[in-house]
């Protein structure tokens, strides 16, 4: 998985006085959790753009004070008004530990049932994976081709000796569903009707 950079420095006081000191100098307060003690930093909010305002997932390398440290974002607390980001928590990685996270699904080929004017039913866009740092992906691929009218794609299409999925097996991911438009016309189909109607379309 790809990783965002964000350059810190640590807190020397976590109080309230010193923390609304912070957020009014454009700084967030953070926090890294998971190792021996908790780790009290601070960085620019600008520091948070890749990491939070994106739909894909990235892990993060955070130097404190020239201390690197490997974490993912645990919980983000905004502003309810300006949506101002008011304070990151972390969960430090450590190679040999097994840590979750929710992955964006990516869809691959094209649907023949959509095709046909089903409708493509996306219904878990993000998918919880237990995995070691070193086997977590930076997308989870769901191969649609195969999908007609009225089929489904679960979590058991998707098993990977790298990571495990912390859904139920008959958990849907995506599926196809009728639509006024649809035909019912399998691709097979389709083509032999084309063949039987051209002899038919060149005499007239």
């Amino acid at each position: 998985m790809k990783s965002i950079t964000i350059k810190g420095s640590k807190r020397e006081s976590v109080g309230k006085v010193a923390t609304k000191a912070l957020r009014n100098a454009g700084m967030v307060p953070c926090v890294i959790y998971g190792g021996d003690k908790p780790v009290h930093f601070s960085a620019e909010e600008l520091a948070f753009k890749k990491l939070v305002y994106t739909p894909n997932v990235y892990t993060a390398t955070i130097n404190v004070d020239g201390e690197k440290i490997s974490a993912i974002l645990q919980d983000i607390q905004f502003h309810p008004v300006s949506d101002k980001i008011l304070h990151v928590d972390f969960y430090q990685l450590f190679d040999d530990k097994e840590v979750t996270m929710n992955i964006p699904v990516k869809l691959t080929g094209t649907s023949p049932g959509v095709l046909n004017g089903g409708s493509l039913r996306f219904t878990n866009r993000k998918l919880k994976i237990k995995a070691l740092p070193a086997n977590l992906p930076d997308y989870v691929s769901a191969d649609i081709s195969k999908l007609k009218i009225g089929n489904k794609l679960t979590i058991t299409s998707l098993f990977n000796d790298d990571y495990t999925f912390m859904h139920p097996d008959n958990t849907v991911v995506v599926q196809v569903r009728t639509s006024r438009n649809a035909t019912n016309v399998d691709d097979e189909d389709e083509d032999e009707t084309t063949e039987e109607a051209t002899p038919e379309a060149a005499a007239e």
